[in-house]
């Protein structure tokens, strides 16, 4: 993976094609002021009524990151378990990059925040949520364009992941991140290639009613 050139006409399907759940990292840390920079483009993302209910917490604590990489080895050990799951195929994917990824970045949104006064999501309230997926994305292809990897760690349990982290209870885990430089760049996603699945054409998922 490389930067993004300035230039390029056709930025944005570009940053698309790219994008990768990234799992092999290189352990060097970012300098702060990248971080500092795909964080501030991360809350550029819309959201409800203007609400801006995200929450960006970087995991720096030596002991947290361990209590995050323990409930992830209890949740997987259980995934690898369950029923409906090939537990040959299952176990050979890597699904973390907890152990490499110099950052760690715990994402939360804010269930009922009084910036943006309630609007639009009296009868949805779960549009803060997706704010904060909007936030998400938005720092994924602020760090894809700047050659930064985000691999998003989703075998946890959300209140354990709270309770790891001393959130405040008005906050919902949405998201656990690892960021760094990958180890590589690759053109088609890992699950892909190592036969788990495989993309669908576009248009089986458009539909007109």
């Amino acid at each position: 993976m490389t930067a993004l050139p300035p230039d390029d006409p056709s930025c944005l399907d570009t940053l698309l094609r790219w994008r990768r759940d990234v799992r092999h990292f290189r352990p060097d840390p970012l300098p702060p002021e990248t971080l500092d920079a795909l964080l501030a483009s991360a809350c550029l993302a819309p959201s409800v009524g203007l609400s801006e209910p995200w929450r960006f917490c970087q995991v720096t604590s030596a002991a947290r990151r361990r209590a995050i990489r323990d409930e992830f080895e209890r949740c997987n050990a259980i995934a690898t378990a369950g029923r409906g799951v090939d537990r040959n195929d299952y176990a050979r994917l890597k699904l973390a990059g907890l152990d490499q990824a110099p950052h760690h970045v715990a994402v939360f949104s804010e269930r009922d925040p009084a910036q943006g006064r309630g609007l639009g999501r009296m009868t949805m309230p779960e549009t803060t949520v997706w704010s904060t997926m909007m936030a998400i994305h938005t720092f994924w292809l602020a760090a894809t364009a700047r050659g930064v990897g985000v691999g998003w760690v989703s075998i946890l349990d959300p209140a354990r992941v709270a309770a790891c982290l001393d959130a405040p209870l008005a906050w919902e885990f949405v998201a656990y991140l690892c960021v760094g430089r990958p180890l590589e760049r690759a053109d088609t996603p890992e699950l892909e290639r190592r036969g788990w699945e495989r993309r669908r054409p576009e248009t089986a998922r458009w539909h007109v009613i």
